[in-house]
C-alpha cells in the first residue's frame, strides 16, 4: 500500500558559516525550511545559494580547503557532524536533483532501483518493480517508458532523463528534495512540466530549490529565501517576500537592479 501521508520533518540551519581558502561564501545562515512547501533561494549570481543547498546534504566536501561552523539538523540530528555512516542514511533522507540530468550508466529500470538497492530495501524482485512503476508513475515517465525499461537510461531525451533522476531520489523515500537549477538544461516545455511536478510533489515531500530564473520561484515558490553575498536578506512567506519586501535590498533586486 502507498503511503500518500505528508511528512513533517525540521531541517533547520544555525549559525551557518562556511569559507574556501579563507574567502567566506557563507555567512552566519539561520533558516527553518517548512515541511510540505517549495521553498525557493533567490540572488544574484555568485551569492552563495548552491553552496548553501549542498550544504544540507554535505555533498559541499567535494571542495578543498573548506571550513564550515554552525549547525545543520535534520530531526534534531547534525548533518555537519555526522559520522560517514550516519551520513549515507542522512542523504537517503535528502534527495538532490542536479542542474544537469545524470542518468547512471545502467537501464531505465536500474536508474530507479540503484538508490533501493545501495539502502537495503525492497529486496524482493516483486517489491522492486512495483517500486519502479510507482516513482516513475509519479513523475509522468511511465507510460513513456513502461515498454522498454531495460533500454539505456542516456536514450531518453534530456526532459524525460530530468524526470528520471527524480524518480531515483524519490525512490528511495526521502524526506526533502533539493533541486539545483534543476530545470535549466530543458528546454521550456520540459521545464515546466518539471515545475509542475514539484507543485504536485509538494504535498508528500518538502523542496528546496535553487533557482536564477526570478519568474520561476513567482510561480511556484510557498517560501522565498533571498540571498546575497553569502547572507540571508531576507527569508518568509513568498508572496509577502515577493509582492511586500521588508528590505530594500530585496526590493531592489526584484527590480532588476542586479542579477
Amino acid at each position: 500500500m502507498e503511503d500518500n501521508t505528508a511528512k513533517s520533518v525540521p531541517l533547520i540551519v544555525e549559525h551557518l558559516n562556511l569559507s574556501i581558502e579563507g574567502q567566506p561564501i557563507l555567512k552566519d545562515v539561520n533558516l527553518t525550511f517548512p515541511n510540505n512547501k517549495i521553498t525557493c533561494i533567490v540572488g544574484p549570481s555568485g551569492c552563495g545559494k548552491s553552496t548553501l543547498l549542498k550544504t544540507l546534504n554535505r555533498l559541499h566536501e567535494t571542495t578543498d580547503y573548506l571550513e564550515v561552523e554552525g549547525r545543520v539538523t535534520i530531526d534534531g540530528q547534525d548533518i555537519i557532524q555526522a559520522r560517514d555512516t550516519e551520513l549515507i542514511e542522512l542523504r537517503r533522507r535528502i534527495g538532490l536533483v542536479p542542474q544537469k540530468p545524470c542518468p547512471l550508466p545502467m537501464s531505465i529500470y536500474d536508474n530507479v532501483a540503484y538508490g533501493c538497492r545501495i539502502h537495503g530495501m525492497h529486496r524482493r524482485k516483486k517489491e522492486m518493480s512495483q517500486t519502479v512503476e510507482r516513482y516513475l508513475t509519479e513523475v509522468g515517465l511511465w507510460d513513456e517508458v513502461k515498454d522498454r525499461l531495460n533500454a539505456p537510461a542516456n536514450r531518453l531525451s534530456i526532459g524525460q532523463q530530468q524526470r528520471l533522476c527524480l524518480a531515483r531520489s524519490l525512490a528511495v523515500e526521502p524526506d526533502f528534495i533539493l533541486a539545483d537549477e534543476a530545470t535549466s538544461a530543458l528546454d521550456p516545455v520540459s521545464s515546466r512540466t518539471i515545475e509542475n511536478l514539484f507543485v504536485k510533489l509538494k504535498e508528500k515531500y518538502s523542496i528546496i530549490m535553487v533557482t536564477h530564473t526570478l519568474p520561476q520561484a513567482l510561480r511556484i515558490a510557498d517560501y522565498a529565501v533571498f540571498l546575497y553575498l553569502g547572507e540571508v536578506i531576507e527569508s518568509g512567506d513568498a508572496t509577502e517576500v515577493f509582492n511586500n519586501p521588508k528590505e530594500e535590498l530585496t526590493r531592489k533586486y526584484l527590480q532588476g537592479a542586479f542579477s
